[in-house]
């Protein structure tokens, strides 16, 4: 019996010796990996890829079950998954679509490996390019995007779809259903308070996350509970945090009050309590928050940096560097007060932030950037964006969460947001702990996309080239 045992013990080990490496594409090994749900740190790790998906998370042990085409050593570096910047634009029309595509570059180059597309006026291409870098025929960050957003009729904004009526709004819908759009983004400029309201019920009944600003003839608590998904630019959250709201909404609607007035006022009636309060509401039924808050300062201090020394201008198209412009000129003519104004808003704005973690508030990172939106630049904003949040009151963990776990959650993108078995292969290799100074996300050796590896060296090449394609315009 102890023969047929020991006969039976090694056959079985033989069989452990001979079996087959599980084939992957890439490992990383001897890293520390960012748990940035958890804000925690695991030594010793490696991460094994094959194809666009993450084939397992394992210790050194482990690896011996596994051949990889390529292996590195990164000992030393710290991996988290891919950040995601979840507002930006394209668009300027068609004669910037050349000069927009040289942002999906930069994304990459600094960590980026999903966007959000907020709408501009090049709905189409997006989408086309969408599609064309999820199929492999285009190098750049992955893109969700909401196709031609929502508006009223003669809206500012262009690429709009113009509704007025339920009727229109269902059949906007249905055409962002028809293009596969990946969630749907409204304006107010020109649309009224009730057909805003009710393209939000309309999309939540379709299962359709919606973006939205927030309208001035609708409260917070109105928008929330009519099922708005995320609310993009956090000063809008002002007009919620005074006893006065209600009030001073209702003068905006019966036309007693400009919009710009109201805000004015919110601001001299600001009080914490209140502010909590409604955070709270806005937490319970789900709703998050997109701060775009470093644009926004940028904005409030045009005063102090005019921003013409930056050196990152060298990667931004001159057509789209022509569309920076418009906000320029307009702080230009601001008056003392009015640019008082402006620094005492984005100030007041910025202290908000810490509130709606403590309220349990999903804080979205978002930057705004692309055309219109002067020097808030592709790719650094991001990092730029997670700096303020530190600097507003948030942990690094925190910050960091914003711009990798927030935003797969609100699109409800499972795959997204971790380094676990299943998940995609987007991972960010850091020469510095994130969790200790957020400025480490800066510090990039490689990144990699759906399971494709872009180390310095390429990464560098994709901005120098960048940069000459920009000079030779």
């Amino acid at each position: 019996m102890k023969r047929m045992l020991m006969a039976a013990l090694a056959a079985w080990v033989g069989c452990a010796i001979a079996a087959p490496a599980i084939p992957a594409d890439l490992i990383l090994r001897d890293a520390t990996v960012v748990d940035v749900a958890a804000g925690r740190l695991v030594s010793g790790q490696a991460v094994v890829t094959r194809g666009d998906r993450i084939l397992a998370v394992v210790d050194a042990k482990q690896l011996g079950r596994y051949k990889a085409r390529q292996t590195l050593s990164l000992k030393g570096r710290y991996l988290i998954p891919g950040l995601w910047d979840s507002h930006v634009h394209f668009g300027g029309g068609e004669a910037l679509i050349a000069e927009n595509r040289q942002l999906l570059s930069l994304y990459l180059a600094h960590g980026i490996t999903t966007v959000r597309d907020c709408a501009g006026d090049l709905s189409d291409t997006v989408l086309q390019w969408r599609d064309d870098i999820a199929a492999g025929k285009l190098l750049g960050p992955t893109v969700f995007a909401s196709g031609a957003k929502l508006e009223g009729y003669k809206p500012l904004w262009k690429g709009t779809q113009e509704v007025g009526t339920p009727e229109e709004v269902s059949r906007a819908l249905d055409k962002l259903r028809t293009d596969k759009a990946d969630f749907v983004k409204i304006t107010e400029n020109t649309m009224r308070a009730d057909v805003y309201l009710d393209a939000l019920r309309q999309a939540r009944a379709r299962g359709l996350p919606s973006s939205a600003h927030l309208h001035g003839q609708v409260t917070l608590d109105q928008a929330s509970e009519a099922g708005l998904g995320t609310l993009e630019h956090l000063n809008y959250l002002l007009r919620a945090a005074t006893p006065r709201e209600a009030e001073l909404t209702a003068q905006v609607a019966a036309g007693s009050l400009t919009a710009r007035s109201a805000a004015e006022q919110s601001l001299a009636s600001y009080d914490e309590a209140t502010a909590r309060a409604a955070f709270k509401r806005l937490a319970a039924r789900g709703t998050a928050v997109v701060p775009t808050l470093s644009v926004i300062r940028i904005t409030a201090y045009l005063d102090q940096d005019d921003h013409a020394g930056d050196d990152y201008l060298k990667y931004i198209g001159p057509k789209l560097r022509q569309t920076y412009d418009w906000r320029v000129k307009r702080a230009a003519l601001d008056s003392a007060d009015a640019i008082a104004y402006r620094h005492a808003s984005y100030e007041k704005t910025a202290a908000l932030l810490p509130l709606l973690a403590d309220a349990g508030v999903e804080i979205v990172a978002g930057t705004d950037a692309g055309f219109l939106n002067s020097f808030d630049y592709p790719g650094q904003a991001l990092h730029d964006e997670i700096a303020v949040y530190v600097r507003a009151g948030l942990t690094p963990a925190q910050a960091l969460r914003s711009a990798v776990v927030a935003g797969p959650r609100f699109l409800g993108k499972d795959g997204y947001g971790a380094l676990a078995e299943g998940k995609m292969a987007d991972i960010v290799v850091l020469r510095a702990n994130p969790l200790v100074d957020i400025a480490a996300t800066r510090q990039i050796d490689a990144v990699v996309t759906r399971g494709r590896l872009l180390d310095r060296r390429r990464l560098d090449m994709m901005l120098n080239e960048v940069r000459d394609w920009v000079a030779k315009q």
